[in-house]
């Protein structure tokens, strides 16, 4: 039997346990798990997969090794220049982190050692976000000359909009707790209870039905981005589609009944 070469082994590692929560485990530690072209590629058509598979709860993506993801591999940037790689690169990390933001399941950022530039980017597209108390997040790519724009659009929409300048602008690493405080992730833990704390919150999502869990996250996202009148008008026609699934009327008519709800499927 032959030792499988890099080229063989999957750069995203994935699991299922039977509640339908899916883990990918970005496995390239040698190179802290950078978002290479292949790396994009892999993760894109697992989201691809989970989107079109109805059984899929939600999605817990962690990184193998030290780091959680270094962002974009610079060495691989450096080696063919040109404006038309760089843009569809940039493209093909765009449609990564869009697709996130359009599955129909939560998507948990299991944080640990450093997550940088576009790391950090992958970070806060995910909807949830957990991080060990020695996790470190940056957006450095201002160190070396290239200012983190796409990663910045992510991290505007987690961070107040001075916080956010702050990082983009000095490059500079901020901790774990300091990524709480500002909007960065949602829960911090001991190292070693990581997995704990992420199983937690994973608890506490798959128990609600799936139906309700898409069109809330759906209409979320579309809200966001439009003024207050237009959000309302879309809220309120996602909780008129969302009262008419059947989910939602069993969950009423238990709740009138006094008992617990039993959730079709």
């Amino acid at each position: 039997m032959t030792t499988p070469t890099p080229l063989q082994t999957p750069f995203v590692l994935t699991s299922r346990d039977p509640r339908g929560v899916v883990t990918l485990t970005l496995d390239r530690p040698q190179s802290f798990n950078a978002l290479s072209e292949g790396m994009l590629a892999a993760l894109q058509a697992e989201f691809d997969a989970i989107a079109g598979d109805d059984s899929a709860r939600l999605v817990i993506v962690a990184g193998a090794g030290k780091a959680f993801c270094a962002g974009h591999d610079l060495k691989q940037m450096r080696a063919a220049p040109s404006l038309g790689y760089y843009e569809r690169l940039f493209a093909q990390c765009s449609r990564l982190m869009l697709a996130i933001q359009r599955l129909p399941v939560p998507v948990i950022a299991r944080v640990q050692g450093i997550a940088t530039a576009a790391g950090c980017q992958l970070v806060a597209a995910c909807d949830l976000a957990v991080a060990a108390s020695d996790a470190r997040f940056a957006v450095s790519g201002v160190n070396y000359g290239l200012f983190c724009s796409t990663p910045s659009v992510a991290l505007a929409r987690n961070l107040l909009r001075k916080q956010a300048m702050e990082m983009l602008l000095t490059g500079d690493f901020i901790s774990a707790e300091q990524a709480r405080e500002r909007g960065l992730v949602n829960r911090v833990a001991a190292p070693g209870q990581l997995d704990a704390e992420v199983e937690a919150l994973v608890a506490r999502i798959v128990t609600k039905p799936r139906t309700a869990i898409a069109m809330g996250k759906a209409q979320f996202y579309q809200q966001i981005e439009v003024g207050t009148e237009a959000a309302y008008a879309v809220a309120g026609a996602a909780m008129a589609c969302n009262m008419m699934d059947e989910a939602a009327l069993e969950g009423v008519q238990a709740f009138v009944e006094k008992r617990s709800p039993r959730w079709p499927g």
